[in-house]
């Protein structure tokens, strides 16, 4: 049954008329009235809802019955990606949400290639954040990782992060993934630029109680190294 996500509260027994993208998108998949959807707005359950009338830009439904479904991770994860050039963040937030990530905090680096502030740094998040909102659609997640403001990252690890295990993938890490420790409910995660972080930042960050953890001899892609441990992480604690 094709999923969407609505930013808006969602309760039994109520109709209204669908978001643009959203009854566009019911279109094209050439549904018709009587038809069920399944609706989700992010803060956990989904609502099932009957197509009841379609116009040429209008897609109306009646919500029924609430599904309190939980496919949330019982590890909290936490990334910490340095801004990469467009498509390459579009992947890591997707695959990331897909992977069970909690929350994304999204950073500028020495290295980093992208940078933006003002409107464009707010149109970039809300961007950031509709491929979240896209990927739950697709892998059946009833809750939206968050996705934080992007930050300069000296500024971020001047704040105390709580988490039972931090790690910073590094080339030249000390640590396997074989030597992690045997339990953890919450983990943070620290992903360099396309460059790297330099020297000083991985000093600040094992500073900030970071670990340095290598992946192996390849040299991951920023977009791949991220979601490789949260793989990773949620094969060891969580519901992998």
């Amino acid at each position: 049954m094709p999923r969407f996500f609505i930013d808006a509260a969602l309760a039994a027994g109520t109709a209204f008329a669908l978001p643009e993208g959203v009854a566009r998108h019911v279109q094209v998949l050439r549904m018709q009235p009587g038809e069920t959807i399944t609706l989700f707005n992010g803060q956990g359950g989904e609502y099932s809802a009957a197509i009841t009338a379609m116009g040429k830009k209008n897609v109306d439904v009646a919500v029924g019955a609430f599904a309190a479904a939980d496919r949330e991770s019982a590890l909290q994860l936490v990334l910490v990606q340095a801004v990469s050039a467009s498509e390459r963040m579009d992947y890591t937030v997707q695959k990331a949400t897909e992977l069970g990530i909690s929350r994304i905090v999204p950073v500028y680096s020495q290295y980093c290639q992208q940078r933006m502030s003002g409107e464009r740094a707010e149109k970039r998040l809300a961007h950031w954040r509709a491929v979240a909102q896209a990927a739950c659609e697709q892998c059946e997640r009833t809750r939206v990782p968050q996705i934080d403001h992007v930050m300069a990252l000296d500024k971020f690890l001047a704040t105390p992060l709580a988490a039972d295990l931090k790690l910073l993938l590094s080339p030249v890490g000390a640590m396997r993934a074989a030597g992690l420790p045997p339990s953890a409910q919450s983990t943070a995660v620290l992903v360099g630029p396309e460059g790297g972080l330099s020297a000083a930042e991985e000093a600040a960050a094992r500073d900030a109680g970071y670990l340095p953890i290598i992946l192996g001899p390849r040299i991951l892609r920023t977009e791949t190294a991220g979601p490789a441990m949260a793989a990773i992480l949620q094969a060891r604690y969580g519901d992998y």
